[in-house]
């Protein structure tokens, strides 16, 4: 689970800004929002980001993201480049480094990853361990002028010279630790466990253009345990009133259409995804999945093909597979504009869903619904926090909780203090008069 997260000098944030998902002393709605990973910490199970547009919510979800693509996808030539750009609103920034911190619980063990970086580079990492008691496990600094780093393991974690000196060799400049890791036939705990939370727990984030239903489909099962189960998924929709009473799917081998392969090998960059398209080139055909939905109306099935489904039904399908990962297995998942597609009454029951049944998962999720913000039943003043844009373009971020009671009361209506502007996080719109200016035939 996610205590914090923080950005400094990453596209619109310039100074630190920090998202904690540590619940306050209070004891609101404790059994649905709180999880106690270890004694003494408390960690909320959701956050909502809202925000108006180009505020930089949905900055924060490609920090995490890119910090997921960073330690889990290494490059392998040391003359690649990192795809990000600092805040650029000012020269000290564009030419500093960009810094992401994370501090995560993983297997009872408190975790505590920084790294700068450039576009060229990775300038320093650190790794600190709680177990109980702080210990470095790393420290790393790569040299500006040769790219040569020095990785420095701490004196309470055990690791063999030889392997130190191996995975020295296989860190080029613009990989992490983790990445060189990745890369050697040594073992380390303490980085194979970090390595297990980013693969395992944190996944990747969800976007209204990512291929959601795609994923749960191919990852769809009637009983592995490591995958998205057919009938959990299959209880979800219909507990959302989407009229479904199964889901069909076939597998059929094609030709492979005329050009697809070629356009597919310019396309990717990832060696493992060109690999398999030889793969596929061998074989000559190409598995096609027909999803179909059974719906019931008077007593009798119909078979609906899945993009005839409607666009709602096809967006909460994809999130019913999250929704059962997000249940059985510890995850955090970063949704970029959940509401997307969703009545904003079936918004709110995929969330209460979550709260209920998830026990150690978390949800990070950006959104411009104000609905929930109606009902002090359902929400923490901690768990809602706002993205604001300072005069110089800056990205701030804020909780509902840092109010004070001048400014919200436990009492006050929180949708018409948002509504209104006066939690900040919304557009300053101008008029609505344009004033265009054309001659007699139309041209300006």
């Amino acid at each position: 689970m996610i205590i914090s997260f923080s950005v400094s000098n990453y596209g619109p944030i310039r100074v630190r800004q920090t998202l904690s998902f540590e619940a306050k002393k209070y004891d609101d709605l404790e059994n649905y929002y709180v999880v106690e990973p270890i004694k003494g910490l408390r960690l909320l199970k959701l956050i909502f980001l809202y925000g108006a547009n180009a505020s930089g919510k949905t900055t924060f979800l490609n920090a995490i993201e890119f910090l997921r693509d960073i330690i889990l996808e290494p490059f392998d030539k040391k003359n690649e480049k990192f795809d990000f750009n600092p805040f650029l609103f000012d020269e000290k920034s564009k030419n500093s480094d960009s810094i992401i911190e994370i501090d995560f619980v993983h297997k009872t063990k408190k975790y505590s990853y920084k790294v700068e970086f450039n576009k060229n580079v990775i300038s320093q990492e650190t790794l600190l361990v709680y177990n109980p008691n702080k210990a470095v496990v790393f420290k790393r600094v790569t040299n500006s002028s040769n790219k040569l780093s020095e990785i420095v393991f701490g004196s309470k974690v055990k690791v063999n010279k030889d392997y130190v000196n191996t995975l020295v060799s296989n860190t080029l400049s613009n990989n992490t630790v983790f990445g060189g890791f990745l890369k050697t036939n040594i073992d380390i705990v303490e980085l194979r466990e970090v390595l297990d939370w980013f693969e395992s727990v944190l996944r990747p984030m969800i976007s209204p253009r990512t291929d959601l239903d795609g994923f749960v489909t191919r990852n769809l099962s009637d009983g592995d345990q490591s995958k998205i189960i057919k009938e959990n998924v299959l209880e979800i929709l219909k507990k959302a009133d989407l009229n479904i009473e199964d889901i069909l799917i076939e597998e059929k081998e094609r030709d492979i259409p005329e050009g697809l392969l070629e356009f597919l090998e310019t396309s990717l960059k990832n060696e493992e995804e060109r690999k398999k398209i030889s793969t596929i080139r061998e074989k000559g055909k190409v598995t096609s999945v027909s999803l179909e939905f059974v719906h019931k109306f008077g007593g009798t099935n119909y078979n609906l093909p899945f993009e005839n489904q409607s666009q709602g039904t096809q967006r909460f399908y994809g999130l019913a597979g999250i929704l059962d990962l997000l249940v059985r297995q510890d995850s955090v998942v970063p949704i970029d504009e959940l509401e997307s597609s969703l009545h904003p009454d079936l918004y709110i029951h995929f969330i209460l869903m979550h709260l209920v049944n998830s026990t150690k998962s978390q949800l990070i999720a950006t959104t411009h619904n104000r609905e929930i913000l109606k009902n002090r039943d359902i929400f923490r003043n901690d768990c809602i926090w706002f993205a604001d844009k300072t005069e110089n373009g800056n990205t701030e971020i804020y909780s509902l909780e840092d109010f004070d009671t001048k400014t919200i009361r436990n009492s006050s209506n929180v949708y018409n203090a948002y509504s209104i502007g006066k939690l900040g996080g919304v557009p300053e719109l101008g008029d609505y008069f344009l004033d265009f200016k054309y001659d007699e035939d139309g041209k300006k």
